[in-house]
């Protein structure tokens, strides 16, 4: 059979590998001038390629539809993108966190397996091929692709698989272009909203401040302060950022709060507050003990310069702004409900969130092609009979950690089997 893969993003390269081994032949389309264009900048070019987890545990960081992906995780696992790597002579690391990264710490490492391997299967690859329409044909039982128009000019195929990603870092060729190819044959395209993405706060003069502190072992909760309910709880690493707050913890906050009903209100009446607990291994009774210990040794000083050993130099002035205890005030004369004011502040040191940074700074999209118009098992359209679709055009989407690679690479193995029907691996 001739087939057809739009996108050479990991997902289109797994799908165009996979069905080149089948023995079909593969045209691989990618718009740009070269593959994997955003899988160069995944991981800060690291590339978390996956994490060591369970699958299961894949399915429970993935609060983007996760379980849609349970027969595509038993068929495609992190044992198996890892042996594909080694395959091709490239060895990985493990690192804080179960993730996985090449034990060169380069992105471009990653991508060489790739294109090594369609290489070596000779897949033919087009570049700066922009699909404007995928071709079908209708009979009284059916819709089926027959091909596409690219560079207005028509390529027959048998089979298509979709992997044109999302609509975040546009640079690399994610523009949102295949939810409009999908659309205009039946698809219903879900909500685009960024996810894994930076988020804003109301109080920028505070994070502009404190720019660039990068804080480790810390835990945070997002609360909605009218309910008081708890929506998300992490703990790990978070940077201040000119604007608000970015790191792990905060863009897998992200992937949470874009799904909190009715976010937009929420966000436009203050409503959602970041909570960061900056001493999180210590209980409010041991750090007053901890305070005190401190102020013991530095009970002549003023308070300003009575926190050293306990914060970063760069906090330490908001926490004095934030505490209302005079900076110049001795610390011998700090009063026991001030103390008790500081620890509950260092505790719940509390930022009200404004907004998600824009979609074009988001990791990943959030939304996509319906789940419920495609088959778990084989990722062929329900819709469009001979149309699979792979990657981050599904509106599938997790945490941080290498669990939207994983995502990419086994709904890109399932799509590239071409079946009508599959039996989930054991």
């Amino acid at each position: 059979m001739k087939i057809i893969v739009i996108g050479g993003g990991p997902s289109g390269m797994m799908a165009a590998i996979k069905a080149k081994q089948n023995g079909h032949q593969v045209i691989l389309l990618e718009k740009m001038k070269s593959l994997g264009r955003k899988l160069l900048i995944t991981g800060k070019g690291r590339c978390n390629i996956t994490s060591s987890l369970g699958m299961e545990d894949f399915i429970k960081n993935t609060p983007g539809n996760g379980k849609f992906l349970y027969s595509c995780y038993q068929n495609y696992t992190n044992q198996d993108i890892i042996d594909f790597l080694k395959e091709q002579g490239l060895d990985v690391k493990e690192e804080r966190g179960n993730r996985i990264f090449p034990i060169t710490d380069k992105s471009q490492d990653v991508l060489k397996c790739f294109t090594k391997k369609l290489k070596e299967l000779k897949v033919e690859i087009k570049y700066e091929a922009q699909v404007t329409k995928i071709i079908t044909k209708k009979t009284e039982e059916k819709i089926e692709v027959i091909g596409v128009e690219v560079n207005q000019e028509k390529i027959k195929a048998d089979k298509i698989i979709l992997a044109t990603g999302g609509k975040s870092y546009p640079l690399t060729g994610s523009t949102g272009d295949g939810y409009m190819l999908a659309k205009e044959l039946g698809h219903t395209i879900t909500e685009i909203k960024p996810s894994l993405v930076p988020l804003e706060v109301y109080d920028k003069e505070t994070c502009k401040q404190l720019q660039g502190l990068s804080l480790r072992n810390v835990e945070i909760k997002l609360m909605d302060n009218q309910t008081k309910k708890e929506i998300y709880e992490d703990f790990g690493e978070m940077l201040f950022t000119h604007f608000g707050v970015s790191g792990p913890t905060i863009l897998s906050a992200s992937a949470h709060l874009v799904r909190y009903s009715k976010i937009g209100e929420k966000l436009k009446n203050k409503q959602i507050d970041l909570k960061i607990d900056l001493k999180p291994a210590l209980t409010e009774e041991k750090l007053e003990e901890r305070i005190l210990r401190d102020f013991e040794e530095l009970k002549n000083k003023q308070f300003k310069n009575g926190l050293d050993k306990l914060l970063p130099q760069k906090l330490i002035p908001i926490i004095i702004e934030k505490s209302k205890i005079n900076k110049e005030k001795k610390i011998n004369s700090i009063t026991k409900e001030e103390r008790r004011r500081l620890v509950a502040l260092l505790k719940s040191f509390t930022i009200t969130i404004k907004s998600f940074r824009p979609i074009e700074e988001a990791i990943i999209t959030s939304g996509g092609i319906s789940t419920k118009e495609i088959n778990p098992k084989t990722m062929q359209s329900k819709i469009v009979e001979g149309l699979y679709l792979a990657g981050e055009i599904i509106d599938v989407d997790a945490y941080t950690g290498g669990f939207n690679l994983q995502i990419a690479y086994a709904t890109g193995y399932v799509a590239g089997l071409l079946k009508e029907r599959i039996e989930v691996r054991r």
